[in-house]
């Protein structure tokens, strides 16, 4: 049976009346606090980024899986208000964190803004509320930094205050998988704060996945990520091999696709880029270097991703030299410099790293990307460029990172001289020589 204070906020759960804050009101929150008021909640957004509070209190969104009508219909309905102010804590009886969790410069782990989130909880935390880390992080963090901050106010976990840990799962641009949709994995601290959390998330999404703890959840995070990541890292190695021996790859993951069974189909790349990706293996192999363990193939599998974009390079030079043109001095042109199809993120992007090793060469670097109207790497700023026939004809090379759907490749490849696709985007196109595929 839960604790009284347990039994008040689940009253509070089932009757809608629970007030909620979600801090953090990024790619993870945003969506996030809109389907919990779609639920029915009410929502305090939380972000010390200013411009962020505005766009949401003029209810214009920022986040392409959030529609502007379901950001109006929210804030016009007062479900959902933004502020950087976090006394508004005193007064919530559920705190989700969703804030980044980045590498260093040294690239080890940066949780730095979940102990400055925790930090802010902690001062405002007040019996009977539940608290959710939803940022990704090594195995413990909730357990071994996140508690001992919040029980600094000598309240008693699972007795007064509830705390687990809830992985978010977004895939950015994803119309199939939603938060609704996806199945939500939560471990607690104890067996009171599981129970707690698992009502209220019942609210929201269709199916609830428990597991025996908050480090078990912690992992269960890392682990889909490293899974994807050696994967990749797999198929992109078979590629580099392909190329050697003069077969396709596309072709064969193609068929390799058709077996009904024991096979799921990766895909080789420029390299890996988002918010998770190249992120979470590195937080579980520093954790299991900090208890004595080498994660070797997690290593490899980051050196090979991290190797792609001198390999898409290599492939521009041999496009160019069937020109008889060198690189130094000629024009490129990168179609898509976000981190994958049809989302406006640039975060770990690979196209920045092959545009940064093109200016290095003596390339002159341009780029067309719908999504991201700016960009800037180190101190060099870049617009992009509006994409027509001028625009690609002048270019020595078009290089394909980002397969964004709204790109007419037929009428692409129609007007460029040279086309790199790293993306396999071209499929099927009548290239007369001019594509040149990774």
């Amino acid at each position: 049976m839960l604790p009284l204070k347990g039994e008040e906020l689940k009253e509070k759960i089932v009757n809608k009346t629970a007030k909620v804050s979600v801090i953090g009101l990024g790619y993870v929150g945003l969506p996030l606090a809109i389907e919990i008021a779609k639920a029915g909640f009410s929502v305090v957004g939380i972000d010390v980024d200013r411009e962020k509070i505005g766009k949401i209190r003029s209810k214009n969104s920022y986040i392409p899986d959030v529609t502007e009508e379901d950001l109006a219909r929210a804030v016009s309905e007062k479900k959902l208000v933004a502020t950087g102010d976090y006394k508004v804590l005193k007064e919530v009886d559920i705190v989700s964190i969703c804030v980044p969790t980045p590498l260093s410069k040294t690239r080890e782990p940066d949780i730095s803004y979940i102990i400055t989130a925790t930090s802010e909880v902690s001062k405002c935390l007040h019996q009977g509320q539940l608290i959710i880390l939803e940022s990704t992080t090594f195995p413990g963090t909730t357990k071994d930094i996140v508690l001992p901050e919040l029980e600094k106010n000598n309240l008693k976990v699972g007795k007064d205050f509830f705390l687990v840990f809830s992985p978010e799962r977004v895939d950015p641009g994803n119309r199939k998988y939603t938060i609704k949709n996806t199945p939500k994995v939560l471990g607690g601290i104890t067996s009171e704060c599981k129970e707690i959390a698992k009502i209220f998330y019942q609210q929201i999404v269709e199916k609830i996945v428990l597991v025996a703890s908050a480090q078990e959840a912690e992992m269960v995070k890392l682990l889909e990520n490293t899974f994807r990541s050696v994967n990749i890292a797999l198929v992109n190695e078979l590629a580099l091999m392909c190329d050697r021996l003069g077969i396709d790859i596309w072709n064969v993951i193609e068929a390799a696709a058709t077996k009904p069974l024991g096979f799921m189909p990766f895909y080789p790349g420029p390299g890996l880029g988002g918010h998770c990706i190249p992120i979470d293996p590195v937080y579980l192999s520093w954790k299991a270097k900090s208890h004595g363990f080498d994660s070797k193939f997690i290593k490899f599998a980051e050196e090979i991703n991290k190797s792609m974009p001198h390999y898409v390079v290599r492939k521009i030079i041999q496009a160019l030299n069937t020109c008889k043109r060198s690189l130094n001095g000629s024009k490129i042109l990168i179609l898509g410099v976000a981190y994958k199809e049809d989302v406006g993120d640039i975060r770990e992007s690979p196209a920045l790293d092959i545009v940064e090793i093109l200016c290095e060469k003596g390339a002159e670097v341009i780029y067309n990307d719908p999504y991201i109207p700016k960009m800037k790497i180190g101190k060099r700023e870049w617009e992009s460029l509006p994409l027509n026939k001028i625009l690609l004809s002048q270019a020595d090379c078009v290089v394909i990172t980002a397969a964004h759907s709204c790109y007419d490749y037929n009428w692409i490849v129609e007007n460029a001289r040279l086309a790199v696709d790293t993306r396999n985007a071209t499929k099927n196109l009548l290239d007369k020589g001019r594509i040149i595929k990774i």
